[in-house]
């Protein structure tokens, strides 16, 4: 896997993936706002997209009839530097039609606890929690 950032010459920095895809990253000049995300806020998104991915995967396996999933994350940081995160919290909002919420439960604990590798790379920092809610729509 490959990447890379360069700093372009509107003071921003420019994120390109090995598959070619791009992202500005944000820090603010002055009185502007950022143009994009933080790189924090990058490994926050890419936790809950990466737990995201698992567990649509896992309730479309056991034949939930998915229709939005959601997940909110709320996360702290140390004080000090470099101020790595030390608690992550993840709530997945699942909405269907007659979904289980035993199934969604399976579905989170296997993502977090087993096959998400981002959610596994910060669990070795920081203390990374886990709920969830089912909206059935049906």
């Amino acid at each position: 896997m490959k990447a890379r950032v360069k700093w372009a010459e509107d003071r921003t920095f420019v994120g390109t993936s090995g598959t070619g895809h791009s992202i500005v990253l944000g820090t603010s000049h002055g009185d502007s706002g950022t143009p994009g995300p933080s790189p924090m806020e990058l490994l926050l998104i890419g936790t809950a997209g990466c737990s995201a991915y698992d567990v649509v995967s896992i309730l479309e396996k056991s034949r939930q009839t998915i229709e939005d999933v959601r997940v909110e994350v709320d996360a702290e940081r140390a004080e000090s530097d470099p101020k790595v995160f030390t608690k992550i919290h993840l709530h997945f909002v699942v909405k269907g039609r007659g979904i289980g919420a035993d199934k969604v439960e399976r579905a989170i604990s296997l993502s977090v606890d087993k096959y998400c590798s981002a959610s596994a790379m910060m669990a070795a920092m920081a203390d990374v929690t886990h709920d969830f809610e089912v909206v059935d729509t049906a």
